[in-house]
C-alpha cells in the first residue's frame, strides 16, 4: 500500500467510490485482488495505490474516501478526495 493510500486507509481497509471516472458507469468488479474494474470499458484502478488508473480510457483516479474509527465502527474521516465519477465540462 503506498503511503499516500496509508493516510487515508484505516488498518488497511481503503474506500472508493463506485462511479467510474471516464463515462460514470458502475465499477462492479475486481480484475484481481489489486485492481478494481469497470466492465463498462475495462478501466482498472488500484486499490493499494490511491485509486490510481492502471488501465483503460479512464484518466482520473478513483475519488477516495478517509477513515477512521469511533469505538468499534468504521467512519468516514472527511469529505471524497476528489470528483466522483466522470468529468463534466
Amino acid at each position: 500500500m503506498s503511503d499516500e493510500t496509508r493516510e487515508v486507509a484505516w488498518n488497511g481497509i481503503v474506500a472508493y467510490s463506485a462511479i467510474c471516472t471516464h463515462n460514470g458507469c458502475p465499477v462492479t468488479g475486481m480484475r484481481n485482488p489489486h485492481t478494481l474494474l469497470c466492465p463498462c470499458h475495462e478501466s482498472e484502478f488500484d486499490i493499494a495505490d490511491k485509486g490510481k488508473v492502471v488501465h483503460g480510457p479512464a484518466q482520473r483516479r478513483l475519488a477516495n474516501l478517509p477513515l477512521k474509527t469511533t469505538g468499534d465502527a468504521i467512519m468516514v474521516a472527511g469529505p471524497f478526495s476528489g470528483i466522483i465519477g466522470a468529468q463534466t465540462k
